[in-house]
């Protein structure tokens, strides 16, 4: 079969198209022909080595998709080695994804879904009526996390984002209005995955026990250390958020992921589709992705 490995770290240079026997399905393991696998920023930090560990290579990268099972269900999975036309996946992470769904929508609400979902209901608690600014907001996460603010009850939703085209979708989407810093009233809730300066900005801008998500370091730049008597006299709180172990919460992936399964066949949610590479041009995706070229999810198809 066609797989996309690495056997050294580095940028998206290293990824590089070879033919290799399809995986053996081992116990509880599922063989899933793959229709459409999703990238996402984690793959390009496995790639650089900044979340793999040297014994590991050689390695195919790519931890969702969408596809096949032996028995004809089409299925949204957690998988590993994705960029590739096999993979595998444990039956018990398997959910069925309905025909009308497109496998990049649905793509969408697996790991970007369930991030800004988390983000609001179990890192921010976000209340009723609160305001909420939305770095990168025409990205995977950032788009999903626009429109559910707007669904979760929140007063004010604002976007940031780094192109007038990008600010464009998030209004788009149902933000009130887009934004940079300084900010013209202090935030309640703000959801950062850029780190860098937008993270500086954005602690200065927190209302009175106003919260600060940070979930990613996009700007690729060192955090400067933080003093906690500086939060004290902001009032204001900085919630670090991982999606790999809140999913091993009772109640945090199946559940979550049947919600925005929900409100996305009823019109309520619009996982944005992004760019559609094919399987081979995995390096141009990741180019993609790391200049920011891109907006919603991007994909690649075998």
């Amino acid at each position: 079969m066609l797989a996309i490995r690495f056997d050294r770290f580095g940028g998206p240079e290293v990824l590089t198209p070879v033919d290799v026997p399809a995986p053996e399905p081992g116990p509880g393991d599922v063989l899933i022909a793959v229709e459409a696998a999703g990238v996402n920023f984690a793959d390009v930090l496995q790639v650089d080595g900044s979340y793999l560990d040297a014994s590991l290579l050689p390695h195919v990268p790519g931890g969702e998709v969408v596809g096949r099972t032996p028995d004809g269900r089409r299925v949204l999975a957690k998988a590993t080695g994705g960029y590739a036309e096999w993979a595998l996946a444990k039956e018990s992470a398997l959910v069925e994804v309905p025909e009308e769904l497109d496998a990049a929508r649905a793509l969408a609400l697996l790991t970007q879904g369930l991030t800004a979902w988390h983000l609001l209901r179990s890192a921010a608690r976000l209340r009723d009526g609160e305001s909420v600014v939305v770095h990168s907001a025409a990205g995977g996460v950032g788009s999903l996390a626009v429109q559910l603010a707007r669904e979760f009850g929140a007063g004010r939703v604002l976007a940031q984002a780094s192109t007038p085209e990008k600010e464009r979708l998030a209004l788009e989407l149902g933000a009130d209005e887009a934004v940079r810093y300084p900010l013209e009233r202090r935030a309640d809730v703000i959801l950062d995955a850029a780190g860098g300066a937008l993270f500086a900005h954005a602690l200065d801008s927190l209302a009175d026990f106003g919260r600060l998500v940070t979930y990613g370091n996009a700007s690729r730049t060192a955090f400067a250390a933080l003093d906690p008597g500086r939060l004290s006299r902001l009032n204001a709180a900085v919630v670090g958020f991982w999606l790999r172990p809140t999913l091993a919460r009772p109640g945090a992936f199946a559940e979550p992921l049947a919600e925005l399964f929900d409100l996305t066949l009823r019109g309520r949610l619009r996982p944005v589709a992004g760019p559609s590479y094919p399987l081979a041009e995995a390096r141009t995706a990741h180019a993609d992705l790391l200049a920011r070229r891109t907006t919603g999810k991007i994909v690649l198809r075998p």
